[in-house]
């Protein structure tokens, strides 16, 4: 008999977690589009690579045009020193 609870235990357990893994998967598709955002980071908080390095996180000074982080669509260029284009 405890094969059998262990079992519907185990049962149980995966349905919550495929559940909960659904209800994430749903969440993700209801987050606004993001863009690159170049100009705007500190040091030591870019979010990816670039031509310098190839992780994030390794930023040598603040607001490097060639270093980015993700904003939401529409607000870099609205941010002081932003730009779409990394350069410019």
């Amino acid at each position: 008999m405890n094969a059998n609870r262990s079992l519907a235990a185990a049962a149980i357990a995966s349905l919550v977690s495929l559940s909960l893994a659904a209800a994430a998967g749903a969440e993700e598709g209801k987050r606004p589009p993001k863009e690159k955002c170049y100009g705007v980071a500190k040091k030591a908080q870019n979010d990816c690579s670039t031509a310098g390095h190839s992780c994030s996180g390794e930023s040598k000074t603040d607001g490097d045009k060639s270093e980015w982080l993700w904003v939401p669509k529409g607000t870099c260029e609205k941010i002081v020193g932003g730009s779409l284009q990394a350069g410019a």
